[in-house]
Order: structure tokens, then C-alpha cells, then sequence
């Protein structure tokens, strides 16, 4: 058995064509996976964040603010 796996191996590496082809198809199959994968994520991190501005949390309201408070200050910096 592993005999032939050795062999179907081998067969592959001597047919470049079918090795890039493969490589190619493997690249695009991980790109897309990834692709969904952190779409996901995204949207999930983000559905979590409204769900915690709609409770109105303070320590979530602190946090904006300050942030707001040192937008409007850099902005008052820069011209």
C-alpha cells in the first residue's frame, strides 16, 4: 500500500502540469475558505458589538466617548 502511494507520488512529480494544476486548485479552494472564513468572523465580532451598544452599557459608552473626545482633539491638532 505504500508501496503505490510512493509510486502515485512520483508519477506526480514527473508530470508538472498536473502538479501545478493541483497546487492551483488547492490555492484557490484555501483563498475562498478564508475568505468566507473571516466574512464570518466579521460579521460576528460585529453583530456582538451592536448587541452591546444596544444595551447601553457605560463602560461601552465610556469607551466611545473617549475615543470621540481624542478624534476631536487630533482633528484640533491637524489643519
Amino acid at each position: 500500500m505504500e508501496k503505490m502511494k510512493l509510486a502515485e507520488y512520483i508519477e506526480l512529480l514527473n508530470n508538472p502540469r498536473k502538479l501545478i494544476f493541483i497546487n492551483f486548485i488547492a490555492g484557490i479552494s484555501r483563498g475562498f475558505g478564508m475568505a468566507v472564513g473571516f466574512t464570518l468572523l466579521g460579521a460576528i465580532a460585529f453583530l456582538i458589538l451592536q448587541r452591546l451598544v444596544g444595551l447601553n452599557l457605560p463602560l461601552v459608552g465610556d469607551f466611545i466617548a473617549e475615543l470621540l473626545k481624542y478624534v476631536q482633539e487630533s482633528k484640533g491638532l491637524r489643519p
